[in-house]
């Protein structure tokens, strides 16, 4: 007996390992040798490639394509028709399956409604992607970008609010108060100990 629930229209491959609690909704296709760890859930019309990663508490919203190539870490949330590629320079009478480049969505991450990501980048833990962007590069953990291409827009905390850093180039969030340390342009998190009591973090 399968340990998660899926729709009766809901098309699993065999050889799909799909983790314990996990949600299928209406017409998705999880393929052979997909994995989704425990705990997701995949909303109408998502299609998951051979050979993708999913990890734990993943929530991907309707019309999402995750092709080889793609690994979600846990806990990351993935908008309506947001898309993903895998080749930069697709030809359709050119074979170039041999030549998928890797995108990985880190841990935390959120991703808005129609964003485009390109492949070959990384998003970084708990980094936010604003709905309708054009991700072309990287993203660093807690950073908040948005556009077409995507830019800098400022820092966001595990929470998802905003961080407003002072001069010594602190901030702290105040749904948590977990401190954030910037420095070089990079963010470094510093869990409050009531935060540590309610959950552990990874």
């Amino acid at each position: 007996m399968n340990k998660y629930q899926a729709h009766p229209t809901a098309v699993i491959d065999e050889g799909a390992l799909i983790g314990e609690g996990c949600t299928i909704w209406h017409f998705c296709h999880i393929s052979g040798g997909a994995s989704i760890g425990k705990g997701c859930t995949l909303g109408q019309n998502v299609y998951v490639a051979p050979k993708v990663n999913i990890g734990q508490r993943v929530k991907i919203q309707n019309n999402v394509s995750l092709f080889t190539g793609v690994i979600i870490e846990d806990d990351v949330f993935l908008g309506p028709s947001c898309v993903f590629t895998n080749i930069l320079t697709p030809r359709s009478e050119v074979n170039r399956k041999d030549q998928f480049l890797k995108t990985t969505v880190k841990k935390g991450a959120s991703i808005g409604a129609n964003a485009v990501i390109l492949c070959g980048n990384e998003i970084g833990r708990y980094a936010m992607v604003g709905a309708g962007s054009v991700v072309t590069k990287s993203i660093k953990d807690f950073e908040l970008v948005a556009g077409n291409p995507a830019v800098h827009f400022g820092w966001v905390g595990r929470y998802g609010e905003k961080l407003q850093f002072d001069s010594d180039g602190w901030a702290e969030c105040k749904k948590t108060g977990n401190r954030y340390y910037l420095s070089d342009g990079e963010v470094k998190e510093y869990i409050s100990s009531k935060e540590k009591s309610v959950k552990k973090y990874g």
